[in-house]
């Protein structure tokens, strides 16, 4: 029977494939592919795994007192029988023999499996023993990381996609953090379906930025979908349609053809200048996560990398911090691969809702932190943690010998912080001079993301060489929104009033100041906001690669003289985007997206 989940549409396209759960463990389970080579060996870590189980449930069964409760005795039975049982351990095998999951993966696939068909027991005594099928589940994950295995940081070929067999896959969770979207960014999944999150959520933004159909907020989709249902996925409407029929499914396969069309013709226009119709040349950059996004930039035509967001080379690490020698790597590889084209740089941007795997002592001074957004994150984090901040830097500035970079830091609101920036930065280079190690003076940019700094922005510029506008924070920072809260998120709002002054605002005081100024949040890869920053005077926009062609059209179409004499009344409005709406349908300097 075909089903219909309704959640929030926030990446746009049409996903269709077998659905993979991933289960909501409380252990971490890490999901990568097996090479076809290593399949004997997965599932004999398998075995091995379960064998130590059973070993230590029978050594533990073994040293029960003998006036201990016969309960006891009987519940370690119990688990000893689960573990033996065929439909956990023979169906464990076949998900990794037929899909070739990894041992961990293919085991919280099972138990989704298994789960549901003890939720749906009439006898109460039967669907309780679904709790002791998740330990014992546990116990054997939790042996597997004991015994080692491969890590999903060093997965397959992206190529590679007979692994999961000839069908697409797409992903459904309860919700995806943005570490494990770091992981999953690099695999064969074509589309996401979360429980939970908005349509501004970390997890929404990096779907967008992959260009990969996504819906959020469906509620109960990781409990009505089960493994392996042909799903649909409409990022257009935000509908997960579960085991359509054949008439429904035709008739997606037509809108994805459709849309791979539409790729086609953009990707003509990869190297085509990009230039208004009043003659103004517009930089076009990429942001980027890895060093492995570098050729993904060439292949966009973006001229440039504006945003190297270098708080993904410390995540999904068990703690262990990368030091000053592979950042270095890291960084070098990006800025030669670019071969002279700028690489700007942001230093780590930690707190919110991205954060490093932690020590049990870290994460108790975190617990203490009731709102993350507004605590100890980016530039504070950074300037609190002035050993691992000059590896950073002195990482950053080796990198520069080997063609421009430029170097971003986040979350810039007081002077105070802006001092000790810049002493940190001066540090470095001393200790550089001290090795005879060489680099190049950089320079140094903001990203204004706090009210504040928008505000205070001629005092800033005594410092900065030029500023990036992080519209996703300054959106959330000036409405007093947390975008990552369920709760509020509908509240977020880009077109609101005073977002749309402090941008054209900041634009028009570096401009008047001789300082570059763009953009790099989400708004810079919105169409729905190219014509609009244009005619604030915009004229350097930072987005993900896809985005590229797409922003790369509708420029050419647009004449923004004639934008910018609407600005003001744009601004100005009670309502912008019903105003910018219609003047989009008078305005000749448009010509429709």
């Amino acid at each position: 029977m075909s089903i219909q989940v309704f959640g929030l549409p926030v990446s746009r396209g049409v996903a269709i494939g077998r659905a993979v759960l991933v289960a909501s463990s409380r252990v971490d389970v890490a999901h990568y592919y097996v090479e076809a080579a290593m399949i004997d060996a997965e599932v004999r870590r398998l075995g091995a795994a379960r064998d130590l189980v059973v070993q230590e449930l029978t050594a533990l069964k073994g040293d029960v007192p003998e006036d201990a409760h016969d309960e006891l005795v009987a519940l370690l039975d119990v688990h000893l029988m689960l573990l033996q049982d065929d439909s956990l351990s023979e169906a464990t095998r076949q998900w990794i023999v037929e899909r070739h999951y990894n041992a961990e993966w293919a085991l919280s696939s099972q138990l989704e499996v298994i789960a549901r068909q003890f939720d749906e027991m009439e006898d109460e005594y039967l669907r309780d023993r679904k709790a002791d099928l998740e330990q014992v589940v546990e116990r054997v994950i939790t042996a597997l990381g004991r015994l080692g295995g491969d890590s999903f940081d060093n997965p397959p070929p992206q190529g590679q996609r007979d692994f999961a067999g000839e069908d697409p896959l797409v992903l459904v969770a309860n919700d995806i953090a943005p570490a494990d979207m770091l992981k999953f960014r690099r695999s064969v999944f074509t589309g996401f379906v979360t429980d939970v999150g908005g349509r501004n959520s970390h997890t929404a933004i990096v779907a967008r930025s992959m260009d990969i159909p996504a819906v959020v907020g469906a509620r109960e989709a990781s409990r009505i979908v089960t493994q392996d249902d042909w799903i649909i996925i409409d990022g257009d409407a935000g509908v997960v349609i579960v085991n359509p029929s054949p008439i429904v499914l035709e008739e997606y396969r037509f809108r994805q053809r459709q849309v791979e069309l539409e790729r086609a013709r953009l990707d003509r226009l990869r190297h085509t200048p990009a230039v208004t119709l009043d003659g103004h040349p517009i930089e076009l950059l990429a942001n980027i996560e890895l060093p492995s996004d570098a050729q993904a930039v060439l292949d966009a035509g973006a001229v440039g990398v504006g945003l190297f967001r270098s708080e993904f080379l410390f995540m999904n690490r068990a703690g262990r911090l990368p030091g000053e020698e592979e950042q270095y790597e890291a960084y070098s590889k990006v800025v030669k691969a670019l071969a002279g084209l700028p690489v700007t740089i942001r230093t780590v941007d930690i707190g919110a809702d991205k954060q490093l795997d932690r020590t049990p002592q870290q994460m108790e001074r975190v617990d203490h932190n009731l709102n993350p957004a507004l605590g100890l994150r980016a530039i504070r984090w950074s300037l609190s943690e002035p050993e691992m901040f000059g590896e950073q830097l002195r990482a950053i500035l080796r990198a520069s010998v080997h063609g421009k970079v430029r170097l971003l830091v986040p979350m810039v609101a007081q002077l105070r912080e802006v001092r000790l920036l810049i002493e940190a930065i001066e540090r470095a280079k001393a200790q550089l001079r001290a090795r005879a190690q060489a680099y190049v003076d950089v320079a140094i940019g903001a990203m204004i993301e706090v009210p504040a700094a928008a505000l205070m922005l001629p005092s800033l510029l005594k410092y900065f060489d030029f500023v990036s506008i992080g519209t996703n924070d300054l959106i959330q920072y000036t409405l007093a929104i947390d975008r990552a809260d369920e709760a509020v998120s509908h509240l977020y709002d880009p077109w609101h009033p005073a977002v749309l002054r402090l941008i054209a605002q900041t634009i028009a005081k570096a401009q008047e100041l001789g300082k570059e100024v763009s953009v790099c949040g989400e708004m810079a890869g919105d169409p729905a906001f190219t014509e609009l920053l244009l005619g604030m005077g915009l004229r350097s926009f930072s987005m993900h690669p896809t985005q590229v062609s797409s922003i790369k059209k509708r420029i050419l179409r647009v004449d923004s003289s004639v934008w910018n004499k609407h600005i003001d009344l744009i601004c100005e409005a009670d309502d912008p985007q019903v105003t910018y709406g219609r003047l989009q349908t008078a305005v000749p300097g448009h010509v429709g997206g």
